[in-house]
């Protein structure tokens, strides 16, 4: 077989789809040996302590090694989860949040379902879901200093290794600057209205023209440890 004839079969709708079907199988998967992964970790963690929770925006900041460099250390659990939505948030708050009882929680979850192909966006049901998640915490945890972060910029234009135009187009079909934008906007409203803090982690991280800084793109959603570093400068004096 030629490589035409792979590219051909490889282009076809219905190889698309079991590739997808194939896919979300896998990541359901993941999911959830993460979240067996974590409540048993959660036996051996010490209460009262530092949590950062959401989606791979937060499984991949590598916390405890940047905090290395600051000048007091601090006890910081991250049950972040590579692809959750909101509503598997919601589905797994006793691994995630409850069982660990955090003095403090820095939260990040909601890109996804703006990014989803598998659902339909919309600001409304994201807001719902998020409000849920804030409410539970509000009831579970009320002594807990919570701080909202704001979703970080992607870059949909620089050209990333790997990445091509179909899957560009499968990225940021509802995944903008625009959209992130306007969620931003809805979630620090949303952190008001439970008297949380809401804390804008993206100054320094943005080009000229509001996108993700090319430096920092693993993919154009995703970050190298630099871009966390620079996160981590605009939230270290709330931890």
């Amino acid at each position: 077989m030629t490589q035409e004839n792979n590219i051909e079969i490889m282009n076809k709708p219905e190889t698309k789809e079991l590739m997808g079907i194939f896919f979300r199988n896998f990541m359901k998967k993941e999911k959830a040996e993460k979240v067996r992964k974590y409540k048993m970790l959660n036996k051996y963690a010490k209460k009262g302590q530092i949590l950062f929770v959401g989606s791979s925006l937060m499984e991949f900041f590598p916390i405890n090694e940047l905090q290395q460099t600051l000048e007091k250390q601090y006890i910081i659990y991250n049950r972040g989860i590579g692809g959750y939505v909101t509503t598997e948030l919601l589905n797994s708050m006793e691994e995630c949040i409850f069982e660990l009882e955090p003095s403090k929680i820095f939260i990040n979850i909601g890109t996804n379902d703006i990014g989803s192909n598998d659902i339909e966006y919309t600001k409304k049901k994201l807001l719902e879901n998020y409000n849920e998640v804030l409410t539970q915490i509000g009831e579970r945890l009320p002594k807990c200093k919570v701080y909202v972060m704001a979703y970080y910029p992607c870059n949909p234009k620089a050209d990333f290794e790997g990445i091509d135009k179909g899957m560009k187009a499968m990225f940021f079909k509802t995944r903008n600057n625009a959209s992130i934008l306007e969620a931003n906007a809805g979630v620090e409203e949303l952190a008001k209205k439970h008297g949380y803090e809401f804390i804008n982690v993206n100054e320094g991280l943005m080009d000229e023209d509001g996108n993700l800084k090319e430096e920092y793109a693993i993919d154009g959603i995703h970050m190298f440890a630099n871009g966390y570093s620079v996160i981590l400068n605009n939230i270290k004096k709330y931890l």
